[in-house]
Order: structure tokens, then sequence, then C-alpha cells
């Protein structure tokens, strides 16, 4: 996209992050109106349900369409980075981190929050039930029981690996199996193997397998190693001639409308997801890498 193009973009993009996202004139949301927006999503805002409830409302409140390309998030990252999409919808921080360092995504945005869930067979062969996550995968580790990897560098993945790291252990053996697949599908194999897996607490709670959530320390204070934050991020418009104007509507609506949206999701009555993005202390450094200082 040349320069002028996409100083027109954003132009109309911030127009309507103030005014169309959160109820403004006609006008603005004509601009975008019948437009595709296509959104590269972690499969764990799909398989846990809200990502049809959240691009309802977008298209309900802008009459576009969203087509939704679902993959694990460094998949997804890298299909902005090719030009594929306008804006992912993610959760893996490190990763998100390399995508604006080198320039492929702005305006990163907190959207919501949820937690990570050591689950496994209800009889716990391995002994890995309580409250430390850590604990829980050296027995795990430690046991003749099955764990199930997704393999596949999504978010869920580098935490699980993360996990894996402080706890000491490097996973190796018949007992640690990678799948390679999205987190429902991952999930299903572990309840029709008896195997443990982590599992983000919107996608277990969405998906029946007969397992039983081991480590689950809640959505209101989850602790570092399990809290599991979702964002979503432009691809630039500077890189790739994208929907530039309608991925920022897309982030307005997120951080405006669709938090009540994403309050009010609920899976068999149970809350799936925490909203983040409205806060009277915003925190500005959310829009560049974490480890960035001026």
């Amino acid at each position: 996209m040349d320069r002028r193009r996409y100083l027109q973009a954003l132009g109309v993009g911030g127009a309507l992050s103030l005014t169309g996202c959160l109820g403004g004139s006609d006008g603005s949301s004509a601009a975008i109106a019948d437009q595709t927006l296509t959104v590269a999503a972690a499969t764990t805002v799909n398989d846990s349900g809200l990502l049809g409830d959240l691009s309802a409302g977008f298209e309900d409140a802008f009459g576009t369409t969203v087509r939704a390309v679902v993959r694990g998030t460094s998949a997804a990252l890298r299909t902005a980075r090719d030009g594929n999409c306008d804006v992912v919808f993610v959760h893996a921080r490190p990763l998100e981190d390399e995508f604006l360092r080198a320039g492929y995504g702005v305006n990163r945005r907190a959207v919501m929050v949820n937690d990570f869930l050591v689950v496994g067979p209800s009889d716990n062969p391995a002994g890995a039930a309580g409250s430390d996550p850590l604990a829980a995968f050296r027995a795990i580790a430690a046991s003749d029981a099955t764990f199930l990897s997704r393999g596949d560098r999504s978010g869920t993945h580098v935490r699980e690996r993360r996990l894996w790291d402080e706890a000491g252990v490097e996973p190796t053996g018949n007992w640690y199996r990678e799948t390679g697949q999205g987190m429902g599908a991952t999930l299903i194999a572990a309840g029709e193997t008896g195997a443990y897996t982590l599992v983000d607490r919107g996608t277990f709670l969405n998906t029946e397998t007969g397992l039983a959530a081991h480590v689950a320390r809640g959505l209101d204070d989850p602790p570092d190693l399990l809290r599991n934050e979702y964002a979503v991020i432009p691809t630039n418009p500077a890189r790739h001639d994208v929907a530039y104007a309608l991925a920022m509507a897309f982030v307005g609506y997120l951080t405006g409308p669709g938090q009540g949206r994403i309050e009010a999701f609920r899976v068999d009555g149970e809350r799936a997801f925490r909203p983040l993005a409205r806060s009277e202390e915003p925190e500005f450094d959310q829009y560049v890498p974490s480890d960035w200082a001026p």
C-alpha cells in the first residue's frame, strides 16, 4: 500500500474507532458496510464458541462480514505476516512481541483473559490434582500416564513448554505425545485416550470429554503461569494492502461494546472469559513489545 492510501486508511480507521464503534453516526459505519474482514484467530477463541458470538455482534453493528481463519497463534501470526488477513486475535505474548517488533502488526490491544487448566482422567492416575501446575507436571512426568501436547507452537503450546521448563522437566519418551492439532481436537483425543493435557478454560467448558480439571485456579486472579491473555492486533497497512479501517473498527468493537458480550458469555452457565479493555488506568505499554523501552 502506498503512503497516501495508508494515511487515508489511518484517518478513516481513527474516526471509526471513536464514532462508529461506540455507536456513532450512520455515516461512519456506512464507510465499511458490506466489506469483509478476515480475522486470523486462535483455535481456543473459536473452540470456546466466543469467536462466533463476537463476530455476529460486529457484523450486526457494522453491516459487514467476518471471515475467520482459525489456527494456532503462531500460524495465525504467519497469516498476517504473509498479508492474508486484516487482523489477528491471539494469545501468546512472546510470539506477539516478535510480530510487533518485526513491524508486521500495529496497535495491539488487550481484550480479555481466562486461565489454563491441567486436565486429565477423573481417577487422576498421576496424582496431579492441586493448586500448583508445576507440581502437577512433575507428577505426570514421573508416572506412567500419557500427556498430549498440541505441538503446534500455538499459545497453549508455548505456555505448556514454559511450564515444563519451569518444572525442570524435559518431556520425552512414549508418555509424551504431540497431536499437531487445535485445542478442541487435542482435548477430544485426550478424553478418548485417558491422557492429561493443558487447555484453556473456554475450550474445556465447551467440549464434552469426561476429563476432570485437576489444576484450575479461576478467572478472577489466575497466577502468572496460568494467566491466559488474549489480544487483537491489526496487520500493518504499511506492509500489506489490508482492510485497515475495518480492522480498526474491529479493535474498537472488541475493546468497546464487545466487552459486554465477553462479560455475558457463558458455557453451560459458567464464565469462560473476563474482559480486560475497560480500565480507569490504561496500560499504554500494551501497544509495543513487552520488553521494549524508550
